[in-house]
């Protein structure tokens, strides 16, 4: 199975971007929580903290296809250089904000203008990763196990990043966890744009293409991928309640570790395979596991058997992501590539910020194990959304990747 990872790396400058692209988009799990446990830990105020850390996500998914058409207009150094320096002033002025609520010397609304600057600074960078993949390999076959890899990759955030900020916030103080978030992000961003390299080229004029959302395709990919996010947004909240009712609350991060783990032994494993079946078929077949196999969430009422639960329902969200960032490459003009990619990439993280919403109202209302109702409608949805609308995917001339 890790034998196609291989040749990956053999393409020169291909470690630089990967390295780099790793370091600065770990954060990008980090700082949610890490707003959440500041704010929480300075005014006492889980209300506060949640909206904070919403104005910050949904300002993350409004910037993201914006960032996205200037890196594809002047180049991604251009870009974020100057983004990601603002982006850590920002998150500073957001904790000096916090720092300073403490003792009334700041209104309010600083935390929240403050976590709307460091949301639209933000940068996606998993997708210019993807970009600088799509720019190197003119192989359908090695770019499909190329996305695999950075699939895996962010699963990889994704179970590591809140651990580690909650660690730090508890062994040092409050604010460690956002200081090591911007030093990650400002560095390994830094990096990044250094390595000219593999840059794709900007394209300065492109005549009246428009943005990538007005293709049809690119357009239901958002919506599938929204619900998908509401998915995984709700289940991540819901998992925590569920171990609290159920005495264990010390096992939510294993129960979110395995439905994280379900998701990156897939996401190796489908990309290790040389796939004969359309994208298109690829896509459909995926939403509609992802559904199915949130179906046993339902019925658990135990933690040891809901971490199988879990695993089994990650097992389709890394091939299904894989598969979207594959069409999206081949819909997709090169000129607009970018924000291509951020446009998916912002319909997950408005999903995630409106589940978790969702997801702690209706475990309040209802209970966690009644909650993941929700959960399970929104992965209905995104099945439902994508296997109604999945002629406007196909892709013509399609390789089998």
């Amino acid at each position: 199975m890790v034998g196609p990872y291989r040749g990956l790396f053999g393409t020169p400058g291909v470690k630089g971007f990967v390295i780099a692209g790793f370091v600065g988009r770990a954060p990008m799990s980090m700082l949610g929580i890490g707003v959440i446990l500041l704010i929480t830990a300075i005014t006492g105020s889980y209300a506060k903290a949640g909206a904070v850390a919403a104005t910050l996500s949904i300002a993350v998914a409004v910037a993201g296809p914006l960032s996205g058409r200037l890196v594809d207009r002047f180049g991604q150094a251009r870009v974020l250089v100057p983004l990601v320096l603002l982006h850590g002033c920002s998150l500073t002025a957001l904790m000096l904000c916090a720092h300073a609520s403490a003792n009334d010397s700041v209104p309010e609304w600083t935390l929240y203008a403050a976590g709307a600057a460091s949301g639209a600074t933000g940068i996606s960078l998993g997708s210019m990763v993807r970009a600088r993949w799509s720019h190197v390999l003119d192989d359908p076959a090695k770019l499909h196990t190329a996305f695999s890899f950075e699939s895996v990759a962010d699963e990889v955030i994704f179970v590591g990043g809140p651990a580690f900020v909650t660690a730090l916030t508890i062994a040092i103080n409050p604010y460690a966890g956002l200081i090591a978030a911007i030093a990650l992000t400002v560095s390994g961003t830094l990096a990044f744009a250094s390595l000219r390299g593999t840059e794709p080229p900007a394209v300065r004029h492109r005549g009246a293409a428009g943005s990538p959302i007005a293709i049809p395709g690119v357009a239901l990919l958002s919506a599938v991928f929204l619900a998908m996010g509401a998915v995984f947004g709700s289940v991540d909240i819901i998992t925590v309640a569920f171990a609290e009712e159920h005495g264990s609350k010390g096992a939510a991060g294993l129960l979110l570790a395995a439905i994280a783990c379900g998701s990156a032994i897939s996401g190796l494993w489908y990309g290790s395979r040389q796939w004969k079946i359309s994208l298109r078929a690829r896509f459909v077949r995926g939403l509609t596991l992802f559904a199915a196999g949130l179906t046993p969430v339902l019925l658990m009422r135990d933690v040891r058997v809901m971490a199988l639960a879990l695993f089994v329902a990650g097992l389709s969200i890394s091939p299904t992501l894989i598969t979207g960032f594959s069409l999206v490459e081949r819909l997709v003009p090169g000129a607009q590539l970018n924000e291509g990619m951020a446009w998916i990439t912002t319909s997950i993280n408005l999903g995630v910020a409106v589940g978790s919403w969702a997801g702690g109202r209706l475990t309040d209302l209802f209970g966690a194990s009644n909650a993941y109702g929700f959960s399970y409608a929104c992965a209905l949805l995104a099945a439902v959304v994508g296997l109604a609308g999945s002629a406007l995917v196909r892709v013509r001339h399609q390789h089998t990747n």
